[in-house]
């Protein structure tokens, strides 16, 4: 998988090589990459080179390193988790305000929409109906449904056939979801959520774009709402 590495600082050489992989898309997110040791012997370098070269990636946010069982080192997806992270610094470091996220989010969702608008297939809304059926199950079972109801934006996005909102929605939802992750989500406003899910696929599939563009704009001033909840409540780790 990998060839020999030569000459000075090694692991820099090791983490590019690595990198290179991951940018040609022969790693891919989600994939694990070889044991430690394995890799060493492939590069014909020592295992604290390799540990160097893996702290390097990780420092990078290209890789996550997971301990124990089941552990190792597995490949991230890169542009929305470096993009997401400067979104948090940015926050942290008051630069960014909760609004400001907000704000943002909410002009980039409605780009996003009339895009939708135009552009959605049956494919986009089966998965879509698939989604908040999920998310309604779980609410049912007395569970919040956090996974599915970022993962119908993640599909609403893709919806406008444009990779470059996809990109942006993912790292506004990261954020979003990091600060919320510190108070803010409930059983209730979980189901609150899924409900505006629905309300908003109907008036996709209908096409009625002022409704649609209404209801988006009252999910994220609720969005905004418990932001501002949870940021009181807690800093950002």
């Amino acid at each position: 998988m990998f060839e020999p590495i030569k000459g000075a600082r090694a692991f820099e050489e090791v983490a590019e090589r690595i990198k290179k992989q991951i940018f040609d898309r022969v790693l891919n997110p989600g994939d694990r990459l070889p044991p430690e040791t394995q890799m060493a012997s492939q590069f014909q370098v020592g295992r604290q080179t390799m540990r160097e070269a893996l702290r390097l990636l990780e420092m990078s946010g290209l890789i996550t390193i997971h301990k124990g069982g089941g552990g190792g080192a597995f490949i991230n997806d890169a542009i929305h988790y470096t993009i997401s992270d400067l979104f948090l610094d940015a926050y942290r470091m008051h630069k960014v305000t909760l609004k400001d996220l907000t704000e943002a989010r909410m002009e980039v969702e409605k780009l996003v929409l009339d895009h939708v608008l135009e552009r959605i297939q049956e494919n986009d809304l089966a998965r879509l109906k698939k989604n908040v059926a999920q998310a309604k199950a779980r609410i049912d079972q007395g569970e919040m449904a956090t996974e599915e109801n970022v993962e119908f934006h993640r599909i609403f996005a893709a919806a406008s056939q444009n990779f470059v909102y996809v990109i942006i929605m993912e790292c506004l939802m990261a954020a979003n979801a990091k600060i919320l992750s510190k108070g803010g989500v409930t059983l209730e406003t979980s189901a609150r959520v899924v409900q505006s899910h629905q309300d908003l696929l109907e008036a996709i599939e209908q096409k009625n774009g002022p409704s649609a563009h209404e209801l988006i704009s009252e999910h994220l001033l609720d969005v905004e709402k418990r932001l501002l909840s949870a940021g009181r409540k807690k800093q950002v780790d």
